[in-house]
């Protein structure tokens, strides 16, 4: 059974993240730092799949998310090598972009937000290594990440991108397997007990019936010791604390480190880490009912498209309007352009989507999210009801 309310989360990051994009407000940055709160939602949902499928799990997520990046490139790069990119084996790193491949001209611009999936093929590589010392030092793994930003923003050296991006949100992934662990919300007394009970009477890797079933602490096999469960469980019962300290640690470091527009947090890696930290750690220490939406679905369903065709589409829009002079700043400009590029979205969703159902192994839909019809039930014999009434009467 799907969690309704880790896809909310999902669905809102992705909206905030076009509408981001689209107007500049830097106070998206702070309101919800969705790129941080992406990292952590897909590290939760690694953790489980590495559970279920052991290494196996990282050839299942590379299948979920190259083929619709490969429906982009299909695109881009042709037009890249047409209009004057010159042929180098590294383009070919478009097929699996573990560093950043060559472009230019439209392109360089459509396609920088690429970073993502590049950092993502890091994370879910790294995974399997990651998340057995994660269980077997919380603490300490998960204060890696922070450490070496820390270190990178105090020295002022200049790492491979790579790196600098793996520290940057290195701790939204770890946070993710935490949430996955059930690391981040207190459990009462009475779930505590029973924790044992439960992990005794279920299988150390959970069945596809059995797992939707299982809280995370009880779905995730005891692998990483008594121990590490013991200590990272302080997240939870210091919860509050942290976030407390976390957040005043990044709002300080922002208000006296501006970056060159002011109060983004994109350009304040150290006070993004710590302010998005304690914004998981609220968010992901509840687990409210949301109710289901098919718009919830269709966003979830589709959030890897959005994702990759927002940036192109935005750039398309804004030069249209240079071109026309349309206003582009102000409500007026911001307000129509906005509307224009949900609207191309949808149609991209329309045409493209579907590749995401295929690379889920679902069946190719337009709109997923569509209530499936029940087949009607042939009407009961005349007097069926009458002999069923009269064999239960002989029976008692």
């Amino acid at each position: 059974m799907r969690n309704r309310y880790l896809d909310l989360l999902r669905a809102a990051a992705t909206v905030r993240v076009v509408v981001y994009h689209s107007t500049g407000w830097v106070a998206l940055t702070i309101v919800l730092p969705a790129m941080s709160v992406m990292f952590a939602l897909a590290g939760s949902m690694m953790a489980a799949s590495l559970d279920r499928y052991g290494a196996a799990a990282v050839e299942r997520r590379l299948h979920r998310l190259l083929p619709a990046l490969w429906v982009l490139v299909a695109v881009a790069v042709p037009m890249m090598l047409l209009g004057g990119l010159a042929w180098d084996w590294k383009v070919l790193l478009w097929a699996f972009p573990i560093v950043d491949p060559p472009a230019e001209g439209f392109w360089l611009n459509g396609l920088a937000a690429l970073w993502y999936l590049r950092d993502f093929l890091w994370f879910v590589l790294l995974s399997p290594l990651l998340l057995p010392l994660f269980r077997r030092f919380p603490l300490a793994t998960l204060l890696l990440p922070y450490g070496t930003l820390a270190l990178i923003t105090f020295t002022g050296v200049t790492p491979h991108v790579v790196v600098r991006d793996l520290a940057l949100y290195g701790g939204a992934w770890l946070l993710g397997f935490a949430h996955h662990d059930g690391l981040l919300a207190r459990r009462s007394s009475r779930t505590r007990t029973s924790a044992p009970l439960r992990r005794l009477s279920t299988p150390s890797r959970p069945t596809a019936a059995t797992s939707s079933r299982l809280t995370p602490a009880a779905a995730c096999p005891p692998s990483g010791g008594g121990s590490g469960r013991v200590r990272g469980a302080a997240l939870a019962r210091y919860r509050w604390w942290i976030v407390g300290v976390l957040s005043a640690a990044g709002a300080a470091w922002a208000l006296t480190h501006p970056g060159p527009r002011g109060f983004d947090l994109n350009d304040i890696p150290l006070a993004n880490a710590l302010w998005s930290a304690a914004f998981i750690l609220v968010v992901l220490s509840v687990s409210p009912r949301v109710a289901p939406s098919r718009a919830l679905t269709v966003l979830n369903a589709r959030a890897l498209t959005i994702y990759l065709w927002h940036v192109p589409l935005i750039i398309i829009v804004v030069r249209f309007a240079e071109a026309t002079g349309l206003p582009v700043h102000g409500w007026v400009g911001i307000s129509w352009r906005l509307a224009v590029v949900s609207v191309l979205l949808a149609i991209v969703v329309l045409l493209v989507g579907w590749v995401e159902d295929i690379s889920a192994g679902r069946r190719p839909t337009l709109v997923p999210g569509k209530p499936r019809r029940l087949a009607p039930v042939s009407p009961a014999p005349a007097g069926a009801a009458a002999d069923l009434q009269s064999a239960g009467t002989r029976g008692r």
